[in-house]
């Protein structure tokens, strides 16, 4: 079982997370607000945002919201996503972060992605003296594989300090840390709050009835969701979610959400009426038969050791 994390006052943080990526972007002011006081209305106390969204505006805003209730919100941020985790460029990240969203403590502190130019020593001696100095609550890592999980785990302890968060990337065409990532944090009781539950919008049914989007847009995503066999399976999706009267959008959150290694799946969206069907997925019951139907719709991975003989007996 992974770590309890808690807000400020105790309370066991949410069974879903609310990622602010698109505050600023392609959310303006008003409906990032109607989104936060729709994520609160469910239920939701856990918030993800990151030094390098939109050029601040995601931090900004999303402090200015937790602070009116801040010990019952669980604010959680990321650094180092540009410049390395050397000590510098951390503490440099991690005090404008402060001035944006102005809030004396941050529950939770990623380091955005994995530097192999930096010491992890210098790194984790930086994070456990903010640590030390309480402006931060948790540690944890972003996009990291999971040998690199665990080296900076063993680095961590030098400094009196724990890997808590996990944020991956994880959804019905992205299955990859189902073969070590998330065996690891259930094994090292890590929290996993994985990101893209909806896969960039690809598994949302939009693309199937001609809309567009960042799977058109953005070069990154189009790579990352390229594939047909990608496209086929979200038609394969949508197809089920009409079968079954729901939006597939809401089945593909609630899919990543009924893995037992899944903490919080973080949802998105540039609007309230957007962020909906995933909103529906925090009271949505899926059974271990709907799973291994949606589970069907994807290769399943082989393990990590390829000894298929063995994963069929597990």
């Amino acid at each position: 079982m992974a770590i309890e994390l808690t807000t400020q006052d105790g309370t066991r943080i949410s069974a879903f997370c609310f990622g602010a990526m698109q505050f600023g972007i392609g959310a303006d002011r008003a409906a990032s607000e109607e989104m936060y006081a729709a994520c609160r209305n469910a239920g939701i106390n856990f918030f993800d945002t990151a030094y390098g969204y939109s050029e601040g505006l995601s931090e900004t805003w999303l402090g200015d919201m937790v602070r009116r209730e801040r010990d019952s919100v669980f604010f959680a941020s990321k650094v180092a996503s540009s410049g390395g985790s050397g000590r510098q460029n951390i503490l440099a990240q991690f005090d404008e972060s402060c001035r944006r969203h102005k809030l004396e403590c941050v529950d939770g502190l990623y380091l955005h992605r994995w530097d192999a130019q930096t010491p992890l020593e210098e790194t984790f001696e930086t994070l456990a003296g903010l640590k030390d100095a309480g402006k931060i609550r948790y540690i944890g890592v972003s996009n990291f594989a999971a040998w690199q999980v665990m080296k900076a785990i063993t680095v961590a302890e030098r400094f009196d300090l724990e890997i808590s968060l996990l944020q991956p990337m994880y959804n019905l065409v992205k299955r990859q840390a189902e073969m070590e990532l998330l065996p690891m944090a259930a094994d090292q009781q890590i929290a996993v709050a994985p990101y893209s539950p909806l896969g960039g919008g690809l598994l949302t049914g939009k693309y199937r009835s001609g809309a567009t989007g960042r799977l058109d847009t953005d070069p990154s995503y189009k790579i990352r969701y390229g594939e047909q066999w990608m496209r086929d399976v979200a038609v394969a999706l949508t197809d089920l979610a009409e079968e079954m009267g729901q939006s597939p959008a809401t089945l593909a959150v609630a899919w990543v959400a009924s893995h037992p290694a899944v903490t919080a799946p973080i949802i998105s969206a540039r609007s309230l009426d957007q962020l909906k069907p995933s909103l529906t997925a925090v009271g949505f019951e899926m059974d271990a038969a709907l799973r291994a139907r949606l589970t069907a719709l994807t290769p399943t991975l082989e393990p990590a050791t390829g000894r298929l003989e063995e994963a069929a007996n597990t």
